[in-house]
């Protein structure tokens, strides 16, 4: 007998578990998730249910705008389609508190909307089991959302303050090393400060960041947490006030209030002031650390959204002298005919590029196959996304939700016709779709 036809059996109600934390720093292991799950699965059998599916999103904040949840976005989906991807029924949700499923009002309207969409449903938590389709069980969903938001705010406020009492002390900061200083943030880094100091002098004497940027890449110099250099990353390194010995926190540089000079940190300079105000001068203002670090403000209006379909999930597929695949983003740029009148192309390697047509072209046949495919999307979704009337945000979140990424192979030069299985899909939950699935 199959587990769901025993979950019948046994009058059972089937529940998906979710679990989720905020941060995984300590032993970056997932064991927060885990022992979530563990006690989802105490609790569901406490409350005559079982758990049948289980969403996780580990290290990944509910309270933070743009963050993406994508164990919570399936959820969401799942329940208002009535089951998981493989077609077992979902009666309802078990967690072990609402905040793990919910800390802004957006994510609660999505959660409650979905979990009501099909009738009879149950929330389950350690403190019983919940009607959400009561007056009462909605209230009490709401007076969790409103303490979540609260704890968010409070919480948020006296993290700042921290920070701003340590940056005003001239303590340096307290997130990964910077690019440039060993572990203790204060002695210079022999090898890393060198590179500063150089790239400074080479900034103000004309040369391009990006020249800087390859440089540093070929050299094989690498980030404090591992990524390779590139034009932005070396611009925030140069233009940071620590890189002179000033402080700043949020994106505002300290003023002693006695003397009102610049906060000196307790860190040894690389450049002196005068060498910093020199090469910040050389970027406009809105690339420069102080409005584009960690939490300052942003100097213009321009939205960050892609513009194209396949912006961020496209990677080069062209092989290394080594043997191994590129691998990096390929970025959206103007192309010079009226066919592909904007391209795809590496940055990095400069050997792969495909047609911005092209690539749309060839995600929708994944998503939309002649044929039977991994996943069988509605129908309407298709009438929708093909007659123009689904916005391109919809779209990607269609994607997201199905892919990782795409594999873009090299074209051959000269073939000017269209070659669509140069896109490889990267599957999510790969081993969920290895064949013909149900549909979506």
């Amino acid at each position: 007998m199959g587990h769901l036809s025993t979950v019948a059996a046994a009058g059972l109600i089937p529940v998906a578990s979710y679990a989720r934390t905020s941060e995984d720093t300590r032993k970056r292991d997932a064991h927060g998730v885990r022992n979530q799950l563990r006690l989802n699965e105490r609790t569901a059998c406490a409350y005559g249910c079982t758990v049948v599916a289980t969403y996780t999103d580990n290290a990944r904040s509910a309270s933070k705008d743009g963050v993406e949840r994508p164990g919570f976005d399936r959820l969401v989906r799942d329940l208002a389609r009535g089951s998981t991807i493989s077609g077992a029924p979902l009666q309802g949700v078990v967690c072990v508190a609402d905040d793990r499923l919910y800390r802004r009002a957006e994510d609660f309207a999505r959660y409650i909307a979905a979990l009501t969409s099909r009738p009879g449903r149950i929330h389950v938590d350690p403190r019983g089991v919940r009607d959400p389709y009561s007056k009462e069980g909605l209230l009490q969903a709401v007076r969790s959302l409103e303490s979540a938001v609260e704890e968010t705010q409070v919480r948020s406020q006296r993290v700042q303050d921290w920070h701003w009492a340590r940056a005003v002390d001239g303590l340096p900061h307290s997130g990964p090393r910077p690019f440039g200083w060993l572990e203790d943030r204060i002695a210079l880094h022999p090898v890393e400060a060198q590179l500063v100091a150089q790239a400074i002098n080479d900034r103000l004497g004309g040369m391009a960041v990006r020249a800087i940027a390859r440089d540093w890449d070929h050299r094989g110099v690498t980030g404090t947490r591992g990524g390779r250099p590139n034009a932005q990353t070396v611009t925030q390194i140069m233009t940071a006030p620590r890189v002179c010995g000033y402080r700043a926190n949020r994106g505002t540089l300290l003023l002693d209030s006695a003397t009102g000079q610049p906060v000196l940190g307790r860190w040894e300079p690389i450049v002196t002031p005068d060498h910093w105000q020199a090469v910040c001068a050389t970027f406009s203002p809105g690339s420069l650390y102080m409005h584009r670090g960690s939490g300052a403000p942003r100097l213009t209006n321009r939205t960050l959204a892609p513009q194209h379909l396949g912006s961020g999930f496209l990677r080069c597929g062209a092989e290394r002298s080594d043997g191994t695949v590129c691998q990096s983003k390929l970025g959206a740029q103007s192309g010079r005919s009226k066919k592909s009148p904007y391209v795809y192309s590496c940055g990095r390697c400069g050997r792969c590029a495909i047609s911005g047509p092209l690539a749309g072209a060839a995600i929708e046949r994944l998503l939309f196959p002649e044929t039977q495919g991994r996943v069988r999307l509605p129908d309407s979704m298709r009438n929708r996304w093909q007659s123009g009337h689904m916005e391109l945000e919809e779209k990607r979140k269609i994607i997201v939700s199905l892919f990782t990424c795409f594999t873009v192979r090299p074209g051959a030069k000269g073939n000017h016709t269209w070659d669509y299985s140069r896109l490889e899909p990267v599957w999510r939950w790969a081993d969920r779709v290895a064949g013909v699935g149900p549909a979506l």
